[in-house]
């Protein structure tokens, strides 16, 4: 077929949904208006581990407005099916309310469901339990870790040896939360022996199969509602204990039951970035050639579940170097299960990395770009496979052209302004895009609209926006006549709406479906002697604001409209599909980033301020410049959190966390912000998908911390190897 004119994809337009949210007509999950829904709040654990002795519900029974308090004194025994497939991970999930075991603080131990929320909280406030509690494990640096997983490459141990230049660095890195606007929330409704969830989350899919193998119901006895998501950075990826609490109560109670969790249990409700412990040893020559490098990582995961990401991988491909080893331990401590958070794995990883080259160059006198580049491979060397595209040289030349890098002092703590020390960073970041299999389906109506569905979701990038926009090019339709739907699972089925996964795989499974139907249209044209475009090959047909004509001739041609017409058609369909990557990968598929940093010291309070930051990116096809800059922001203000402000306090003594509120657990906000530009190289990556995008969501954090770390360094001469960095650190 011929090539279709792209109106809508590339143009920076502003969201298709973007007067619902800002009007307040977004209903996000906790907003739905359900007949007779009453309400849960989830009684947690006040213990780190141990076991439930006594659970006195009496006086909660006797409050106005309560209905039933659940526990596991009295809750059903629930199948659990086995449900490896939707994401839950080696191990054995938490089943809520099916034993006395505590195995974290803040555990779910009763739900009080009443008719009001107040009564609900009230209730909840009078549920007496007792424990037999036992010292939790909760400190990464003095539990006993799991068996490692291993890679090696070389002799790592035998190039260190024999390298001219050496460094030994040890890095931590503080747990983070996701900390979105919206707190995680589920109605649920039981019709029978079918449920209807609401429930934020980033899978609709995911959230219906796990509730399927909990309550041992086939797959379309559960449909699951999300059209909108309040933010989510990786915290929606599963389907966490509350919803099956709230599941659990509505059929308990045969009422609709709305759950919502507060800002504090959302620390312990759902997951987190884990802390790490990160030995780095790097070797090169006196030029900066690296030559072996040893990687030992250490994680927190949870006693019953091995959560695990990808902090291994850029370790192994980001720079040229034939001797790696690596060992990366997970350290099962009695806390609740992590989960991904955004650039998981890699934005971990890139700081050690990238803080760590920063140090070689400067011990070697090299421009810490220039040592960049003298370290660039031709493929992949853990894959030993081609590069799609890598576009890390030109990331470099023009980052440090509109950043003003040739301005940096190299000698730290020369730069001053007043009684601030300047001081200029960068670092280079990479990230693996997901690509998942996915489908679609796309109808054209008679009146010359379309809808397209997909049971995707859009947590805050532009879901709504960016796959409206390729499905208007694939159709020829404008954006006004084109609407797409998302956030149900009766949609077509495709994967998580995570680790930036979601343009490439629903987007190809949308172009799909589209240039299917728009397929069918011209080929009842160009059959059809009525038509203006009888016998005109198909592949020289294009349509455009709904009209089709021949390519180059505008003047020959009928619009959807007329034709449906006079076919007596209501409208034409079709399935679209996306397989996921190529089995076995041809390619290593992968997005890049220079992310350059200012920031200014106090020189006496060691306050950090930063200034502006830049970041420019290889990501293949941009098809919405708007939302593409929104992610960008987005990032670095998170990668500026990770670097200065977030970490997770946790009592050893019982395991709490002493900061979970967003008064003592610090994120960025507007005084934190920055001057923020970001750049993406144009371009596209064939190789990886049919729209030749990468996905931005991730490698926008990814590198932002050490960028910062770095500027840091070159402002006061002190190297921190551990986040965040704070004021008493440079001090």
């Amino acid at each position: 077929m011929s090539p279709q004119p792209q109106a809508a994809v590339g143009a920076p337009l502003s969201r298709v949904d973007g007067r619902l949210k800002v009007t307040g007509k977004a209903r996000y999950a906790a907003e739905f208006d359900v007949d007779g829904a009453v309400h849960a709040v989830i009684v947690d654990a006040s213990i780190g581990r141990g076991r439930i002795t006594s659970l006195d519900t009496r006086d909660a029974e006797k409050h106005q407005g309560v209905l039933r308090v659940i526990s596991h004194r009295n809750a059903p025994k629930l199948p659990y099916r086995d449900n490896s497939g939707s994401n839950n991970l080696p191990g054995r999930r938490l089943r809520v309310f099916q034993d006395d075991r505590v195995l974290f603080h803040g555990q779910p131990v009763a739900v009080v469901v009443a008719t009001t929320l107040e009564a609900a909280q009230h209730g909840a406030s009078l549920v007496k339990v007792e424990y037999d509690a036992e010292q939790p494990s909760t400190d990464l640096h003095e539990a006993k870790p799991d068996k490692p997983t291993n890679y090696a490459r070389g002799d790592a141990d035998a190039g260190l040896a024999s390298s001219a230049v050496r460094l030994d660095l040890t890095y931590r890195l503080a747990r983070n939360h996701h900390n979105p606007m919206e707190p995680h929330a589920t109605i649920a409704r039981w019709d029978g022996n079918k449920v209807t969830v609401w429930d934020k989350t980033q899978w609709v899919m995911g959230t219906r199969d796990e509730i399927a193998a909990v309550f041992d119901l086939p797959a379309d006895a559960v449909r699951v509602i999300n059209p909108f998501v309040g933010g989510g950075f990786g915290s929606g990826l599963r389907c966490w204990p509350h919803t099956i609490v709230a599941a659990l109560a509505a059929r308990e109670t045969k009422r609709p039951v709305k759950l919502v969790l507060s800002r504090r249990q959302m620390y312990f409700g759902t997951g987190f970035r884990p802390s790490y412990e990160y030995r780095l040893r790097l070797g090169s020559d006196r030029r900066g050639r690296l030559t072996a490098a040893s990687h030992e990582i250490d994680a927190e995961t949870s006693s019953y579940e091995t959560f695990t990401e990808g902090v291994m991988v850029p370790g192994q491909m980001l720079y040229s170097m034939p001797d790696v080893s690596q060992t990366y331990r997970t350290v099962p401590l009695d806390v609740n299960t992590p989960i991904w958070m955004r650039g998981p794995g890699f934005a971990s990883a890139s700081f050690v990395i990238e803080s760590a080259m920063d140090e070689l160059a400067h011990k070697l006198g090299v421009d810490p770009i220039e040592l960049r580049r003298r370290n660039e491979p031709s493929e992949d060397e853990a894959k030993k496979l081609p590069f799609s595209t890598r576009r890390l040289r030109e990331c470099y030349t023009v980052g440090a052209r509109e950043f003003g890098w040739d301005r940096r002092n190299p000698r730290p703590r020369s730069t001053r302004d007043g009684d601030w020390l300047v001081g200029l960073g960068m670092a280079a970041g990479v990230y693996d895009p997901g690509r998942f299999p996915a489908q679609a389906r796309a109808r054209l109506h008679a009146d010359g609209t379309a809808v397209v569905e997909a049971a995707a979701t859009d947590m805050g990038p532009g879901t709504y926006t960016s796959q409206t926009q390729v499905a208007a090019d694939a159709l020829g339709l404008t954006m006004r006549t084109v609407t797409f739907r998302l956030g149900d699972s009766l949609y077509p089925q495709t994967g998580p709406h995570g680790g930036s996964s979601t343009m490439a795989s629903v987007g190809s499974a949308v172009v799909d479906a589209c240039n299917k139907v728009r397929q069918q249209a011209i080929r009842l044209a160009v059959e059809d002697e009525e038509s203006p475009l009888h016998g005109v090959p198909a592949d020289n047909v294009v349509v455009r604001n709904g009209r089709l004509h021949v390519r180059g001739t505008p003047a020959r041609g009928e619009t959807y409209r007329s034709l449906l017409a006079r076919h007596n058609r209501s409208h034409l369909e079709a399935r679209g599909n996306y397989a996921g990557p190529p089995t076995p990968e041809r390619n290593s598929y992968n997005a890049y980033n220079a992310t350059f940093a200012e920031v200014a010291v106090d020189a006496t309070l060691g306050l950090v301020r930063v200034r502006r930051m830049l970041g420019v990116y290889d990501a293949g096809r941009i098809i919405s410049p708007k939302l593409a800059e929104s992610q960008a922001i987005g990032g670095i203000v998170g990668g500026i959190g990770t670097a200065l402000l977030e970490h997770t306090v946790t009592d050893h003594r019982d395991g709490r966390i002493a900061n979970a509120n967003l008064a003592d657990y610090l994120v960025p906000v507007n005084a934190d912000v920055p001057q923020v530009r970001a750049i993406y190289l144009d371009g596209e990556d064939n190789a990886g998908n049919s729209l030749g995008v990468k996905g931005l969501g991730e490698v926008v954090q990814v590198g932002v911390a050490a960028a910062i770390g770095n500027a840091v360094f070159n402002a006061t001469g002190r190297r921190v190897r551990e986040l965040p960095i704070t004021a008493e650190a440079l001090l």
